[in-house]
């Protein structure tokens, strides 16, 4: 049984407006004294803008680890950060704010070992915005003549997430925003991959290209965290690995099922001295490192983050999943696009016009052709991700620049398992699988939130 949401008349928001009509509508409001007339969240129209906000409790341990499971009925109440957010982003629904219907897309489990997930979203490319930055920079400065989220429309925002001062969440439905201190929000992505699907914009004021630093990336795990969910997913797309709009930001969406990378065997490689464990993926068809542990939460961030500056620094793109409700930290080095320029990929995988982003490294493929997706089989996904995988002697190169880095030691003797190799090219029977509302599989929180009036 699918789920849908009835659709409404369209309120157009500003991702969705035309340049000319942009312009034009810029003009007459101008003159009329009101500012740009498109409600963002640039200098002419955020004096005295109000936005709900959530502080969340800061947070000094991890918590004890939990595996991935269903919630059942005696579960506690879903937490506050879930409701609000799932709430905040339905009313968006109901306002006509997104570019289609996401519910209304074709999902399905691909059989194998691996339980690939194929969406058929004919839609998202057409509509999706177009990359405006070269794509074989990792780091570029950020240009604000090009889109970047200042320009979005206050109301695809759907609160500031800030840390609490005090030593428990809180919630406050009107809050001034600060722009001084350039406050982090959480908006809608109005061409959404999943239920639920948002964007973590960190400082947003301050404009900052889309580079992680140890403070944006606690930010992101601290959602998660919050979350507490470890259906609610937060994703990073370097430049060169897909992202599309050079302006900081991390993605996050619900799904209920676990993600054939969360369910892929590791083999350690050694712990840090602040007892975070870093392992390697095996039998998975892209090679990345794991990072779990810790004593601290800013012990875990910090060496995922210093491992993405590495990265950076060295004009490697990269992806990273946050899952398992921060507790697991996936960062994959990948090629595709550096192969897609020397004309290293076959014209059948080119013809899909998949980018394999975090998702799809994920094990979340969405697909634009109708034929592709009637056609999904364990061994068409397992032969693309092989495709953004470094081969195994860059991987080793890469890995061991990311050891230095982080001042990590690791035996010399130790080998690393190599990834099995390519499915069989035999077709597997496709079987749908129902695609169940995440919202009715939420797993539970135990946070408390106080609301501040």
């Amino acid at each position: 049984m699918m789920l849908r949401i009835k659709r409404v008349p369209t309120l157009v928001s500003n991702y969705q407006k035309e340049e000319t009509d942009g312009a034009a509508s810029a003009v007459a409001v101008q003159q009329s004294g009101g500012g740009c007339g498109l409600n963002c969240l640039r200098d002419c129209c955020i004096q005295g803008a109000r936005l709900p906000l959530y502080a969340f409790r800061k947070v000094n341990q991890i918590a004890n680890e939990k595996p991935l499971g269903v919630p059942n009925a005696t579960d506690t109440p879903v937490a506050f950060l879930d409701s609000l957010l799932l709430g905040e982003w339905e009313d968006r629904v109901q306002r006509g704010l997104f570019r289609y219907d996401v519910t209304a897309c074709e999902t399905k489990v691909i059989p194998g070992e691996c339980g690939f997930i194929a969406q058929l979203n004919e839609g998202r490319h057409l509509k999706k915005r177009p990359t405006e930055f070269r794509v074989d920079k990792v780091l570029q400065p950020f240009d604000d003549s090009k889109f970047n989220f200042t320009k979005v429309g206050q109301e695809e925002v759907l609160f500031q997430f800030e840390a609490s001062e005090h030593n428990e969440a809180q919630f406050i439905a009107a809050a001034p925003i600060d722009a001084e201190n350039s406050p982090s929000v959480v908006a809608i992505n109005v061409s959404p991959i999943e239920y639920g699907h948002v964007l973590l914009i960190p400082r947003i004021l301050e404009r900052l290209p889309q580079r992680i630093d140890n403070e944006s990336f606690l930010l992101a795990l601290c959602m998660a965290m919050e979350a507490g969910n470890p259906y609610f997913r937060l994703g990073y797309n370097s430049l060169g690995a897909f992202a599309t709009i050079n302006h900081l930001h991390f993605q996050a969406y619900y799904l209920a099922v676990p993600f054939p990378l969360e369910k892929a065997p590791t083999e350690k490689i050694t712990t840090m001295k602040s007892c975070v464990n870093i392992s390697a993926l095996l039998n998975y068809p892209v090679r990345g490192l794991v990072f779990e542990g810790g004593s601290m939460v800013r012990d875990l961030s910090d060496a995922v983050s210093d491992c993405c500056i590495c990265l950076q620094d060295h004009n490697i793109p990269f992806n990273v999943l946050i899952a398992d409700s921060g507790r697991r930290i996936f960062v994959v080095p990948q090629c595709y696009a550096e192969k897609q320029a020397l004309g290293e990929v076959s014209p059948e995988l080119l013809d899909t016009q998949v980018n394999p982003a975090v998702w799809e490294i994920s094990g979340h493929m969405v697909l634009k052709r109708k034929k592709d997706y009637d056609e999904a089989s364990e061994a068409n996904a397992w032969r693309l991700l092989a495709e953004v995988s470094l081969s195994e002697a860059r991987f080793e190169e890469v890995k061991a620049l990311i050891f230095e880095a982080i001042s990590c030691d690791v035996n010399e003797n130790q080998s690393l398992h190599e990834p099995s190799k390519l499915a069989p090219n035999e077709p597997l029977e496709d079987v749908d699988a129902a695609k169940n509302g995440s919202s009715s599989a939420m797993i539970a929180g135990n946070q408390e939130c106080v609301v501040l009036q």
